[in-house]
């Protein structure tokens, strides 16, 4: 049996999900519009029920603060590390980040008694210690008391982060893939890439093509996403200069995941977001023969951060400073065969 924090003895209301039953009962609800669960009305009762008992992910609001409930599924797949913190508070709390694109929503299902719907919304959550860019497919449905007077609102919410930038994601790469033309020179292969790298600047926000030349220099072949003569896009990289860019690195085939701090990338273009990016991947350009020709410098989508524990793994990885910034050069990939 569930226990009632507030009065010490079973009650049923929370009983339909042990787990997060047991978390809804440790919530001072004496501290809330709601009061002690003990007294709540038959409709509250009914309606926490029945969202404890979905395996699909809900979430509600009730009474004058549309206080915060959810299930084990919305726990699971959404609330993240705001979870248990979130019961029983305000609902403009929980989610004060998206507070302007959901308040609006909500108040027109409390004042019109309409549900709403949405389908694959862009929401900027802030649930595991960074704002990031989520999707969502939902409908806000009203909540009545035991008068029949709408109170609260019910959300039942499909996440579909993962499917929205697979999609985009895969999108890019059919379309690097899809030049109609059987010879190319270096420079329009170059050229046709960096068109299709500029279709996707929520993925990258920036990119930019060094090759390297005969002495040695590296030399900006090609970009997407940000303007000719921008600090962060030099003509020239010398060979003997401290270069913005881990020239040496990428000269010796390794990879740098870099931070974006520092002067230089002070006003470093956004791609298609309101903030411009915080890190950037340096990936050489291998050739036969397991020399570089150049590298690719890729600008990072911040609200999409980097999984370390993928790019990162293995024997090799090394975290330094060139000069002001933070570097992780990243382990060399095992030769093929």
């Amino acid at each position: 049996m569930i226990g009632d924090a507030e009065r010490g003895f079973p009650t049923a209301v929370f009983g339909a999900d042990p787990d997060v039953g047991r978390d809804l009962a440790q919530v001072d609800w004496s501290a809330t519009p709601l009061g002690s669960p003990s007294g709540w009305p038959q409709s509250l009762q009914t309606a926490v029920s029945v969202l404890l008992s979905s395996r699909f992910p809900m979430w509600m609001a009730w009474g004058p603060e549309l206080t915060f409930f959810c299930n084990a599924a919305y726990r699971r797949d959404t609330l993240g590390r705001k979870y248990p913190w979130a019961l029983g508070r305000p609902a403009n709390e929980v989610w004060s980040e998206i507070w302007d694109d959901i308040g609006p929503r909500i108040d027109r299902v409390l004042s019109t008694e309409q549900a709403t719907w949405d389908v694959g919304l862009l929401l900027f959550l802030e649930r595991a210690g960074y704002r990031e860019e989520t999707y969502h497919t939902f409908s806000y449905s009203p909540l009545r008391d035991d008068e029949g007077q709408v109170v609260g609102m019910l959300c039942v919410v499909s996440e579909d982060t993962h499917q929205i930038i697979g999609e985009r994601r895969m999108a890019t790469l059919r379309d690097l893939g899809s030049d109609p033309s059987v010879v190319r020179t270096e420079e329009e292969s170059l050229a046709f890439a960096h068109r299709q790298l500029g279709q996707n600047l929520r993925d990258l926000p920036f990119t930019l093509t060094y090759l390297f030349d005969d002495a040695g220099d590296a030399r900006l072949a090609g970009s997407s996403g940000i303007v000719a003569g921008h600090p962060a896009a030099p003509a020239v990289l010398s060979a003997d200069g401290a270069a913005i860019w881990p020239v040496d690195e990428a000269r010796a085939g390794r990879s740098v995941l870099m931070e974006l701090d520092g002067e230089t990338y002070s006003q470093l273009p956004t791609g298609d977001w309101p903030e411009p990016p915080v890190k950037a991947l340096v990936v050489p350009l291998m050739e036969q023969g397991d020399t570089s020709s150049g590298f690719l410098v890729a600008a990072l989508n911040r609200y999409r951060p980097i999984r370390e524990e993928h790019r990162l793994r293995g024997a090799g990885r090394r975290t330094y400073r060139r000069g002001n910034r933070q570097c992780t050069e990243l382990p060399r990939p095992a030769s093929a065969g």
